[in-house]
């Protein structure tokens, strides 16, 4: 079973990039290889317990078990040690990218408050894109009643794209909502 995304990156996107960009073989059209998810927890230094809200929060949103991040060294004015736990991410890929990617463009990103659109500036010059979201509580999967509090995220979207502009088209096919 294939996820409606991947149908229309297939039926539609694929080909619309392949012409615009003059590929000579179909392998060579960009696609999306991953998407990470990364919620940075500074608050757990005082509290540890407030990463088991964060991993149970991605996890809903996700569909898939985080990792817990551990700070790499210590640093005494924020009174972190080393191994001390600092946030979560989470890898997806296949399936699991798409589904997330078109609860992303249909659902979450216009639930968010005065949204206008997502900057069409944030690739990093290989063809990957970063967004920040400030509130998890625009995916439909957290209830806002058990929310001990509101944290963001950032969401990075890598692809095979070589330039930005092929990554631009790839993620438009996607019909995801650049401002500009």
């Amino acid at each position: 079973m294939t996820t409606r995304l991947r149908e229309i990156y297939e039926k539609t996107v694929k080909p619309s990039l392949i012409s615009e960009f003059g590929y000579k073989s179909p392998m060579e059209a960009p696609k999306i290889s991953k998407i990470v998810i990364n919620m940075g927890m500074g608050e757990a230094v005082a509290d540890s317990k407030k990463i088991n809200h964060a991993v149970e929060e991605i996890t809903m949103i996700t569909g898939q078990r985080p990792v817990v991040t551990k700070a790499k060294q210590s640093i005494a004015t924020y009174k972190l040690r080393e191994g001390m736990p600092i946030g979560v991410k989470v890898t997806l890929r296949r399936k699991h990218m798409y589904e997330f990617l078109d609860r992303l463009v249909t659902i979450a990103l216009p639930r968010v408050r005065d949204f206008r659109g997502v900057p069409g500036n944030s690739f990093d010059g290989h063809g990957n894109y970063s967004l920040g979201l400030k509130e998890q509580i625009v995916f439909p999967e957290i209830d806002y009643d058990k929310v001990d509090a509101v944290r963001g995220m950032d969401i990075v979207i890598v692809t095979t794209a070589n330039t930005d502009a092929e990554a631009k088209a790839l993620l438009k096919g996607f019909e995801m909502p650049f401002v500009n």
